[in-house]
């Protein structure tokens, strides 16, 4: 049989994201049982050290996939109810009529219409999504902070709504998916990590995947490089970071190897049961963290191209690292890459991003990756 990857266009495709200005990346795609792993530039721009395809990496809101997976087995076993009011679960968080409004699924599709916390935490990112007005100060100066989810929580939930529950288009907020893990902790009487490494992450067999407790990455890993829309020149690393300021929506750490496995396990019916599966996969119309309008279900988002079908899966960046794991409807092709630089697009002079190389390349590699 034929192998139905095409080698040499992966590694001239993920070569050609290096040339156009990503420092390194790394990638595996799947066809079935056959393997394609790759990997091009530094994990190091100061010592030329290489990226290698087996490295851990931050993979930010791809997180959101197992926190939902974790809520869907207690709604299972009867301890969540998906259109239950959260305010029956955690009134003292989500208080008054809008805990009686907001459902548990509007937390996961982000239908809540709750604010996201991120830029009444991070003081420089206050005019976030506008920019040109954000600055990347916050970012060193919370690189050790242990934020109090409770306080993040509250930040989002008395700023000033994005819109109404149930409403449509959502508007993505990490303030949901903080309620869940509050919400996985109150019903199991377990923390959110362990409950999650326990039921998700150990149940999938992922070896190389962890919710970190510390700042930094254990074992062999890349640099994270953040530009900040050209504004922090040359990009600074941000690879040793606490990430409380996420927690376990957005703090995985895991390998491109195991996400793939993560994604073909779920999508078969092994991590949650197949009617799971199928509300998981029930999409509304949600306004994405770059101002893009996209197709989101629980905690997992398609992704459609000309002659690809279509590919379940998340993305996810953290300061200076970024991800994406899609894996096709039928669990036979997958794609899970890695990068380890983020917003390398300038602004313009209307602080709107500037198409980068890097932008077209990724397109092309995804392309190539997810095309049979």
């Amino acid at each position: 049989m034929k192998n139905p990857l095409d080698s040499a266009a992966l590694n001239a495709a993920i070569e050609n994201v290096h040339r156009a200005g990503m420092p390194g990346l790394f990638a595996e795609v799947r066809d079935d049982d056959q393997v394609w792993r790759g990997a091009a530039g530094v994990a190091d721009v100061t010592t030329g050290r290489p990226v290698t395809a087996d490295m851990r990496h931050r993979v930010g809101s791809i997180t959101k996939t197992f926190t939902a997976a974790a809520v869907l087995q207690q709604v299972e076993s009867g301890r969540i109810g998906l259109d239950t009011p959260i305010g029956r679960y955690l009134p003292k968080l989500v208080p008054g009529e809008r805990g009686e409004a907001i459902t548990v699924r509007m937390l996961i599709n982000h239908t809540s219409g709750l604010a996201e916390y991120l830029p009444y935490a991070y003081p420089s990112l206050k005019a976030f999504p506008a920019l040109a007005d954000t600055g990347p100060q916050s970012l060193d100066d919370h690189r050790f902070t242990r934020f109090d989810p409770a306080e993040l929580i509250e930040m989002g939930v008395t700023a000033p709504a994005v819109g109404t529950p149930g409403g449509t288009p959502g508007v993505y907020s990490n303030t949901n998916y903080l309620l869940l893990v509050e919400l996985l902790q109150q019903v199991t009487g377990d923390t959110a990590e362990r409950y999650i490494t326990r039921n998700v992450i150990e149940r999938a067999g992922l070896q190389h995947t962890e919710l970190p407790a510390g700042p930094h990455v254990d074992g062999p890993h890349s640099q994270l490089y953040e530009a900040w829309f050209g504004m922090i020149d040359p990009p600074r690393d941000y690879s040793v970071y606490d990430m409380s300021w996420v927690g376990p929506s957005a703090s995985l750490i895991s390998t491109v190897a195991d996400l793939n496995r993560f994604y073909r396990l779920l999508l078969a019916g092994e991590i949650i049961s197949p009617s799971s599966l199928e509300q998981m996969q029930r999409t509304v119309p949600v306004v994405s963290q770059e101002g893009q309008t996209i197709d989101y279900g629980l905690g997992l988002h398609p992704l459609r191209g000309p002659g690809w079908g279509t590919f379940w899966g998340h993305g996810g960046t953290v300061w200076g690292g970024g991800a994406l794991a899609m894996t096709r409807a039928d669990g036979k092709r997958q794609l899970a890459v890695a990068v380890n630089l983020q917003r390398w697009n300038r602004l313009d002079s209307s602080g709107r991003p500037q198409p980068h190389p890097i932008d077209g390349a990724l397109a092309t590699l995804y392309r190539v990756a997810m095309h049979d």
